[in-house]
């Protein structure tokens, strides 16, 4: 497959994103251990994630910038370990405009026009014509140093809400100068900066550009507007290649399609694709047309490149599951893949908080210098090693202790595995958790680990082994009410929904999918769901690129949300609730069943703690401090490395 001037050996690609794996804005070590795994594991092309232009862009420590010279000696690492596997590395250049919040460069966000990106974010600092000349030469500028570090290509950013996306969209462009307004004044600073990188690169060096082609923002950019653009921009300078992508980062509904989790459906986005590529049809040049979003096997990739229009396939989320992901398709593995469940947590979630990125599938994403492939490490010392508890975490600690060469036996208390992720596979929106657990029992299976169901340890349970990994979960509960009025837990909802009754309050107390997942499940049903959230937001630690979808959905199904009140009572049939804000009495309201969970109870080994047993003990996951399968995993990945 080639790409203007670059050859790459596959039409599968890892697309940019974000991973906070700087260091003093500049790509680290980390980066290039990232980018020589998922080279390694057969993807045809990396695409580095936004590499700012310019200072008002930083944002961030772990932002990236292109602008020092002093980046091109380690994008230049990068660049040699991505060929020295087979694959080519383009860098996505970008500015970030209104995004960036000024808490590390204290300088104000730079845009078209004063509109904030969010209900809370500060206005923006309109641009002047000074301003936006310097930042197209910025473009050009860091694209050169890029290309001196021995980059395949460049993509230029132009989607997601960003600054050239800014100035395009008549829902952030409010100028009344030539920069703004028509159609034709909007797209002159993306045309510009366009041309600029160009004119720095050449006829022959690859440079593309990433579209949103639709922002699903009111008075935003639309699929019609969009393919018209695509068409002048690609008729107007030589692009080698259209990255389509959707959506803008703006407080709403639209940054939730950004990086769609399992709720959405995967083909849901593809028709952007087919609009764009069919208008560039006709070309004497068409620009190789590449599409992202929810590919999460390379099976599922190949069927949307045989419907035609596409040329290249995007799987990033997949690939920090599994940076194999091609090779072991490639060789008929393709069920031992790490799956991506869109589950957002390790990825999204993480850069919400401005953290760096992992995986809840995958706990050593971002860590592969430290955890290399098991194969690669195997021990010269194996133990004989006893694992209790068969949820993910236990599941993850006994496969890789076996992997690393360690003698294995898992057992569970039930008659099966999966823990408290088997309730959530229950629900229509979080039956992706099925297709991990699944993945799980396959790789035990793979690595010889002898397990035992309804089988109960104790005390004498560590007799013959060297080690225990205490992997035993949490005990349910709900909370406790003093005029002794009953509620419920989740699991107990889940179990016989039918005896809720039609109108069913919920209390969340837990801020996770748990609660919210719940609720939709019961509205879905045909339930009256109202649903307290004394935080003030259901599901308060669910990152935004999933949280406003989630809002959204339980509008539309008619969940009932009473913020910043809390449960008081429930007895005769009727709720009481607390306002929070005031101390005084809240809501009154009938329901025929309240289901309040509280955090879960971390359970001992049948009343014993592990520091009792003969043998070393490694606590993970719920039964030290109930929390979610993401530090589940990891805390048993990490138990089996330190075997």
């Amino acid at each position: 497959m080639k790409i203007g001037g670059t050859q790459v050996r596959n039409r599968i690609f890892v697309p940019a994103h974000t991973t906070n794996y700087g260091e003093n804005n500049l790509p680290s070590d980390r980066h290039l251990a990232y980018h020589r795994a998922r080279a390694a594991g057969g993807a045809g092309l990396n695409i580095f994630e936004g590499i700012r232009v310019h200072r008002s862009s930083l944002g961030r420590q772990q932002g990236l910038n292109g602008f020092d010279p002093a980046c091109i000696a380690p994008f230049a690492r990068i660049a040699n370990a991505v060929r020295d596997e087979g694959g080519r590395l383009f860098g996505q250049i970008i500015h970030l405009g209104r995004h960036i919040d000024g808490n590390f460069a204290r300088t104000p966000a730079w845009s078209a026009s004063d509109i904030p990106w969010a209900a809370t974010a500060p206005p923006p600092h309109p641009m002047t014509e000074e301003e936006i000349a310097l930042v197209v030469q910025a473009h050009a500028d860091v694209a050169a140093n890029l290309i001196q570090a021995g980059l395949d290509g460049i993509e230029l950013t132009m989607s997601h809400g960003h600054l050239l996306q800014q100035f395009m969209s008549p829902a952030s462009n409010l100028r009344e100068d030539h920069y703004g307004g028509s159609l034709e004044n909007r797209l002159r600073f993306p045309l510009d900066t366009l041309r600029a990188v160009r004119a720095q690169l050449g006829p022959d060096r690859t440079l593309g550009i990433r579209i949103s082609a639709d922002e699903y923002l009111p008075g935003g950019l639309s699929l019609d507007d969009m393919t018209g653009i695509v068409r002048q921009l690609a008729e107007t300078v030589q692009v080698d290649f259209v990255n389509v992508s959707h959506s803008a980062y703006h407080g709403s509904y639209t940054v939730s399609t950004q990086m769609a989790d399992m709720a959405f459906n995967i083909d849901q986005f593809q028709p952007l694709t087919h609009a764009i590529s069919a208008a560039l049809d006709g070309m004497a040049r068409k620009p190789v047309v590449m599409t992202v979003c929810r590919y999460q096997k390379v099976s599922q990739a190949e069927e949307m490149l045989a419907q035609g229009g596409t040329d290249m396939i995007g799987m990033a989320r997949a690939h920090i599951a599994d940076p194999a992901i091609v090779s072991k398709a490639q060789t008929g593995r393709e069920t031992e893949t790490t799956p991506c469940i869109g589950c957002n947590q390790g990825c999204a979630g993480m850069l919400a908080l401005n953290l760096a990125i992992t995986c809840l599938t995958n706990p050593t994403a971002g860590r592969e210098a430290d955890w290399p492939t098991a194969k690669l490490c195997r021990t010269t010392v194996p133990k004989r090693v006893l694992v209790i508890g068969g949820g993910p975490g236990g599941m993850e600690a006994a496969a890789t202790a076996a992997e690393l060469g360690h003698e294995v036996t898992l057992v569970e208390r039930t008659n099966a595995l999966g823990g408290a992720l088997l309730w959530a596979t229950r629900m229509p929106l979080r039956h992706e958790f099925s297709t991990l657990l699944a993945a799980q029992k396959a790789r035990l299976e793979r690595a010889g680990v002898t397990i035992h169901l309804g089988t109960q340890a104790g005390a004498n349970s560590s007799h013959g082994y060297d080690t225990v990994i205490q992997a035993t979960g949490a005990v349910p509960r709900a909370q406790e009410l003093a005029s002794g009025g009953q509620t419920l837990t989740l699991e107990a909802a889940l179990a016989d929904h039918d005896m809720l009754g039609q109108h069913v309050t919920m209390v969340d107390s837990l801020g996770t999918w748990s609660v919210v997942s719940v609720a939709e499940w019961l509205a879905d049903l045909g339930k009256h769901v109202t649903l307290i959230a004394p935080s003030g937001s259901p599901g308060w630690t669910i990152s935004m690129y999933s949280s406003f979808a989630l809002k959204q959905r339980l509008k539309d199904k008619k969940v009932k949300v009473i913020p910043g009140q809390a449960l008081q009572d429930f007895s005769g049939g009727m709720v009481q609730l607390t306002d929070l804000s005031l101390g005084e009495p809240g809501a009154r309201f009938g329901a025929d069943s309240v289901i309040a969970p509280l955090p879960a109870r971390p359970l001992t080994l049948n009343g014993t703690s592990g520091s009792n047993l003969p043998v070393p003990v490694t606590a993970i996951g719920d039964c030290q401090s109930a929390r979610t399968a993401l530090e589940a995993i990891f805390e048993g990945h990490e138990a089996a490395r330190n075997l």
